[in-house]
């Protein structure tokens, strides 16, 4: 391609461009629709009215005058009578006292040791008094026998029967013996035994050697031979 026509092309080029950028313009300037008219509002006017004046607070109100005199009379007084007395309870009934049955001696062994020496065995004393009848001087009354002594804890101990012992078991024995003079036991026989069958009654046999009795008295004198019945208890 030459030169000169080269030239001539880049212009014919360049002028196309020119026109069709005017082309555009044109029709931007054509086609835009243009904006509508806002009507302009007149001016609202407000008048600021100033609020009414506060009324001042009302006056306090004025006490009333003090009245002369001294009120509505008082109501008269009205005298009444104290109450009456309440009338005494009536003294309590007490019932007499019943002595209570003799019951068997029985001499055992305690669950635990007490802090406080026992009482023993309480007996009966000789009395005397004026006797009737054909007898001379004054007469003296008859006593029961009185125990001195039993088995000691450790004497029950060394006769509780074995199996009774394995088992943890307790048992009691009655036993109906006589008295000697020299305060010892004999001629025992066994009168009854809880539970049975489990060598309680022999055990309590064995214990009789341990008692001591003071022998009953009749006319003061000491009688031998009478009978007494003693309880032997293993806890």
């Amino acid at each position: 391609m030459r030169p000169t026509r080269m030239k001539q092309w880049r212009w014919g080029a360049g002028g196309l461009v020119v026109l069709l950028h005017l082309g555009a313009f044109v029709l931007l300037g054509v086609g835009r629709p243009e904006p509508p008219l806002v009507m302009a509002l007149p001016p609202i006017l407000v008048d600021l009215v100033p609020p009414p004046p506060i009324p001042p607070p009302p006056p306090p109100p004025s006490a009333p005058a003090a009245s002369q005199g001294g009120g509505a009379p008082a109501a008269p007084s009205v005298v009444r009578p104290p109450p009456p007395r309440p009338a005494p309870p009536r003294p309590e009934i007490v019932a007499l006292a019943r002595p209570a049955p003799e019951q068997p001696l029985i001499i055992g062994v305690a669950p635990e040791p007490s802090p406080t020496p026992g009482p023993g065995q309480g007996g009966q004393g000789t009395g005397s008094g004026g006797g009737s009848g054909s007898g001379v001087g004054p007469g003296v009354g008859d006593g029961p026998p009185r125990i001195i002594r039993g088995p000691t804890v450790g004497e029950l101990r060394t006769l509780h029967p074995r199996e009774a012992f394995r088992r943890r078991m307790g048992g009691r024995a009655t036993l109906a013996c006589r008295v000697r003079l020299d305060t010892t036991l004999s001629d025992c026989r066994l009168v009854d035994e809880t539970p049975p069958g489990m060598g309680f009654g022999e055990a309590a046999l064995a214990a009789a050697r341990y008692f001591r009795f003071r022998p009953p008295t009749q006319n003061g004198a000491p009688i031998d031979g009478r009978e007494v019945r003693v309880g032997v208890e293993w806890p």
